[in-house]
Parts: structure tokens; C-alpha cells; sequence
């Protein structure tokens, strides 16, 4: 069948095009609203500006297939083979992505606002400018969404949901990530850079060798979170709570912890220089080798904390609560 067969049919009122064979077929800016698209070859389609709004692409070929600025709302890709296609500033709000491959796929600038991505392939896909507000990415049964290497520079992230999804080595530069999910999570080499992530949930996170330097934390769920080698420079980690958290040579300078929770957290040969530690609770909280040279521990609580090797020269005490019990005049 030839797309302008296609078009003719459906504007007599036919839907069903289930297994139809379009590959290459040019049909920019085409009306094919609510059409049945399953498992259709539309292998490097031009369809580029098209009406695909709830249309049926279930388990598709769309690889290298042209999407750009497409309206894809609430369609049904799951399944469907999008790698390397252009879908660049389409709109998939509301679309359901469960178990895609849109591994190298272009999503620069694409709405994904509500879209259900659960177990989706977006390895080193181009998300930058995304917006995925709310979308969700979990880990589902066994499997987990994979968007290792994936860029998601400046993209909106408010509230999506990552948790247990493999995010390593992606680029998450300057992206707003408030509120957003992570809970287990690989982000191990990823890069917040800037990144806005205020109140956003990290228990469980795997952040080894992460660079979340200048990115904002404040509010932030870290619980039992490692941390290791990670790149925390001039962080703001105001009223976070991280207790059990692994920050074993982590880079921290200027970073800062006011009122944070870090109760019985492992910053052993932490560089925490110059660090804002103010009201912060370091019940328990191993500091063996840890460098505090010019940190502010102003009514920090240091109750049964291991200091015995720790670096305070110039460090600010007062008011501090020791770990003996004594408070430091």
C-alpha cells in the first residue's frame, strides 16, 4: 500500500492498518489520528509535523523514521523500535513508552509530560530540553528503563519517577529535577552539574563517581545513598537528610549542609573545606581522615562521631556538641 492509498482509505472512514508495510513513505504533516499503526513497518518514514494523536503503534518499526515536531499525545508506542528516529520537539504527552527501544533516538526539546516509560531503551538518546514532568521511568519487575549515556541537558524532570532506572555516565547538566524519584538508582558517572534537584529522592541511589558540583540538593532524600569519589563542590545540601550515606573521598568543598541529617555517615577522607556545617547532626558519623580545614560546625552535633583522625584546623566549633557530650565554648 502507498500513502496516498492509506490517506484515501482512512478519510473513507478505515482505521485498521495493523502490520501495513510503509517503509520510507512520506507522509509529512498527514491526519492519521487514532489509526491502528501495530506492528506496522514504517521504517524510515517521513512523517514529520503528522496527527498521530492515540495512535496504535504498538511494537512498530520506526527506527531512523522522521517525528519531528509530531503530535504523538496519548499515542501507544510500547514495544515500538523508535532507535535513532528524529522525533525532535514531537509532542508524546501522555504517551505510553512501556519497553520501547529509543536507544540514539533525538528527543531534543520533545514533551513527554505524563508519559509512561517504564523498562524504555533511551541509551545516549539527546533528551536535552526535554520536558518530562511527571513522566514515569521505574524499574519494572526485573527489568529497568536504560538511558545510560543519555542527555538530558536543561530538561525538565520535575516529579518524574527514575527509581531503579540506569542512568550512568547520563548527562543531567542544569536539568530541573525537583521532587523528582531515584530511589535505587544508577547515576554512578553521572552528571548533575547545576542541576536543580530540591527535594528530589535519592535513597538507595548509586552516585558513585557522580559530579553534582554547584547542583541543588536542599530538602533532598539521600538515605543510605554512596557516594564515593563523587564531586560535591560548592553544593547546597541545606536540610538534607543523608543518614547512612557512603561519602567515602568524596569532593565537598564549600559545600553546603546547614541543618542537615547525616547521622552515622561514612565521610571518611571527605574534603570538606571551608564546608557550611551549621546546626547539621553528625550523630555517629565517621570522620576518619576527613579534611573540615575552615569549616563552619557552629551548634553541629557530634555525639559519638569518630574524630580521632579528622582535619579541624580552623575549623569553627562554637556551640558545637562533642563527642564526649561536652559542648565547645
Amino acid at each position: 500500500m502507498n500513502p496516498d492509498e492509506l490517506l484515501k482509505r482512512y478519510t473513507a472512514g478505515e482505521v485498521n492498518f495493523a502490520e501495513i508495510n510503509l517503509r520510507w513513505a512520506y507522509l509529512a504533516g498527514a491526519d492519521l489520528i487514532g489509526v491502528n499503526l501495530s506492528k506496522a513497518n514504517l521504517h524510515g518514514a517521513t512523517l514529520v509535523f503528522a496527527y498521530l494523536t492515540r495512535t496504535n503503534l504498538r511494537s512498530a518499526i520506526l527506527a531512523g523514521a522522521k517525528l519531528g515536531g509530531a503530535n504523538l499525545n496519548q499515542a501507544h508506542l510500547s514495544q515500538a523500535n523508535l532507535s535513532d528516529a528524529d522525533l525532535h520537539g514531537a509532542s508524546l504527552a501522555g504517551a505510553t513508552m512501556v519497553n520501547t527501544n529509543a536507544a540514539l533516538a533525538n528527543l531534543l526539546d520533545a514533551n513527554l509530560i505524563d508519559a509512561d516509560m517504564r523498562d524504555i531503551n533511551l541509551r545516549g538518546a539527546n533528551l536535552a530540553g526535554a520536558c518530562l514532568r511527571g513522566a514515569n521511568l521505574r524499574k519494572e519487575l526485573k527489568r529497568s528503563a536504560n538511558l545510560t549515556g543519555a542527555c538530558f541537558h536543561k530538561a525538565d524532570l520535575r516529579g518524574a519517577n527514575f527509581s531503579g532506572a540506569d542512568l550512568s555516565g547520563a548527562d543531567l547538566r542544569s536539568a530541573n529535577l525537583s521532587e523528582a524519584t531515584f530511589t535505587g538508582a544508577n547515576l554512578s558517572g553521572a552528571d548533575f552539574t547545576k542541576a536543580i534537584m530540591t527535594g528530589c529522592f535519592l535513597t538507595e541511589a548509586n552516585l558513585t563517581g557522580a559530579n553534582l558540583s554547584s547542583a541543588d540538593l536542599a530538602n533532598a532524600k539521600i538515605e543510605r545513598a554512596n557516594l564515593t569519589d563523587a564531586q560535591v563542590e560548592d553544593a547546597n545540601m541545606a536540610w538534607v537528610i543523608m543518614p547512612d550515606t557512603k561519602l567515602t573521598r568524596a569532593n565537598m568543598v564549600n559545600v553546603n549542609l546547614m541543618t542537615a541529617k547525616l547521622t552515622r555517615s561514612d565521610f571518611s577522607r571527605v574534603n570538606l573545606q571551608r564546608a557550611n556545617l551549621r546546626d547539621a547532626n553528625l550523630t555517629e558519623a565517621y570522620l576518619g581522615r576527613t579534611n573540615l580545614f575552615g569549616a563552619d560546625l557552629t551548634d553541629a552535633i557530634l555525639s559519638k562521631a569518630e574524630l580521632s583522625s579528622t582535619n579541624l584546623a580552623g575549623a569553627i566549633l562554637k556551640g558545637a556538641t562533642m563527642p564526649d557530650g561536652t559542648v565547645h565554648s
